[in-house]
């Protein structure tokens, strides 16, 4: 081939040193980004921190309808009607800020508990003293890692043999099913289980062998929960030819055990959080504003700004790189308190039934929905839900919270998942404690009410919300 010349067209996306910064602050939350702030003015003279700027000044606020389709009025196209229900300095509005924040003035925090131990942290403490080979830590690390809240290995070993692959040679199920059985006896007994007969039979099995009911109870676990759920003591007492009275002991011992040996660990350490917006409700209308927090004020330091005429090229020329710096920070900061309101205020409009209502009149939201409505990115819905809070009056919530997806109603609608699991919720409360309802029956309840919904995930949503099946509810009554 003889070497030549090619012209060739083509379009290609540059991210700028600005667009780039922008986006990452986007996506860091309330803390993070005062974290970063500090660190750029540190690196950056020419930032200047205006942590003494006017407190009187009023945050950025605007309008959510109630339940409107079209876009989000402009704060200043009402100025003049809803002037009397938004005032800033208003006994009304002031009251409602301060208590949204939850915080007195004097700035004083009370003491902090020390961290809780949670779950894994406690197993893997009880796993490194328990003289385990190097090959035997490998696997209970595993283990450990693959359990839920409640202490049970839901999934099975399958998970556990698959992260262990890249061992030599390959665990055996063998290998890693005498390791379970080792955690299952560190404390809380009864974790690493596989179910909920195998969890209570691990913690009988610990008990004394004199201990009154211990083998029938062992038997009960082992082949008959639903009998146990519903005390038939007279079917447990024909099913294994015992007399009722030792059914009762061994019924008595069980209802005993941790049916959830993990739970009383904590799962994560709490987390404090300030919202990042807040609706509410002023004259009829539902309002947004940013957090005073939300928006940093920066200011370009006028000494070192000054000094860039009288500097030598050199000096000059870096001086003036730091100015162009600083005041790009300054612009992807108005474009992350203005990107930021346009999500909340879009996201209050859509979800107003659920503030006026609550969660059974949570409507359904995708993120791509939002995106095109504001004429965004998906990506950068993303990004702007992350970690952001919404403060309400029913609470202060993640903007993820807002949205779900959508099942099919009898009449051709739909109705997100958000409200069918609050529906669900509702009728567990609402359940004869005798006679707590099974999956089927919450299915069919919801199918009547016009909710076309499967019971396999009726049962998925009952486990997200962590409410127990029907026979572990009645167990624990």
């Amino acid at each position: 081939m003889k070497p030549g010349i090619q012209l060739r067209q083509s379009q290609q996306l540059s991210l700028t040193p600005q667009l780039q910064q922008a986006i990452r602050l986007l996506q860091l939350s309330q803390i993070e980004l005062q974290i970063e702030l500090r660190e750029l003015a540190e690196a950056n003279p020419l930032i200047e921190l205006d942590s003494e700027a006017e407190e009187e000044d009023a945050p950025a606020e605007t309008p959510a309808s109630d339940g409107a389709d079209g876009p989000a009025e402009s704060p200043s196209a009402e100025a003049a009607d809803d002037s009397e229900y938004w005032d800033e300095n208003s006994p009304q509005v002031r009251e409602w800020a301060q208590s949204s924040r939850g915080f007195d003035d004097d700035d004083t925090l009370d003491p902090q508990d020390a961290a809780p131990e949670g779950l894994r942290d406690h197993l893997q403490w009880q796993a490194n003293l328990s003289g385990f080979t190097a090959r035997e830590s490998g696997i209970a690390a595993a283990i450990i890692d693959a359990l839920d809240d409640d202490g049970y290995l839901r999934e099975g070993l399958e998970p556990v043999l698959a992260a262990l692959r890249t061992l030599s040679p390959a665990v055996t199920r063998d290998e890693a099913e005498a390791v379970r059985v080792s955690i299952q006896h560190f404390d809380p007994v009864g974790v690493a289980s596989l179910d909920l007969g195998d969890c209570l039979d691990a913690q009988i099995e610990q008990l004394a062998p004199a201990t009154e009911g211990r083998e029938l109870a062992r038997a009960i676990v082992a082949s008959e929960l639903d009998l146990l759920a519903r005390r038939d003591v007279g079917k447990l007492a024909s099913r294994f030819g015992a007399p009722e009275d030792e059914v009762i002991a061994a019924i008595t011992l069980v209802r005993a055990l941790d049916p959830r040996p993990g739970s009383r660990f904590e799962p994560v350490q709490a987390e404090y959080i300030t919202p990042d917006a807040y609706a509410m409700k002023v004259g009829g209308r539902w309002r947004v504003s940013l957090s005073p927090d939300c928006q940093p004020r920066l200011a370009i330091n006028q000494h070192y700004c000054g000094l860039i005429a009288r500097a030598q090229r050199s000096d000059a020329a870096w001086l003036r790189g730091q100015l162009q710096e600083a005041r790009w920070l300054m612009k992807s900061l108005e474009a992350r308190a203005d990107t930021l309101l346009k999500v909340a205020t879009a996201i209050v409009r859509t979800q107003s039934a659920f503030l006026d209502y609550g969660p059974e009149a949570m409507k359904p939201l995708v993120m791509r929905e939002l995106a095109e409505e504001l004429g965004m990115h998906e990506s950068t819905i993303s990004r702007v839900t992350t970690r952001k809070y919404l403060h309400t009056p029913r609470g202060t919530f993640e903007f993820k919270h807002f949205f779900s997806s959508s099942v099919a109603t009898e009449d051709g609608g739909s109705a997100s998942a958000t409200a069918i699991q609050a529906m669900i919720r509702k009728l567990v409360d609402e359940e004869d404690a005798v006679k707590p309802l099974s999956d089927q029956i919450l299915t069919a309840e919801l199918n009547r009410r016009g909710i076309q919904v499967a019971r396999r995930t009726v049962a998925k949503y009952r486990e997200q919300m962590r409410i127990p099946s029907s026979s572990e509810r009645l167990r624990a009554r």
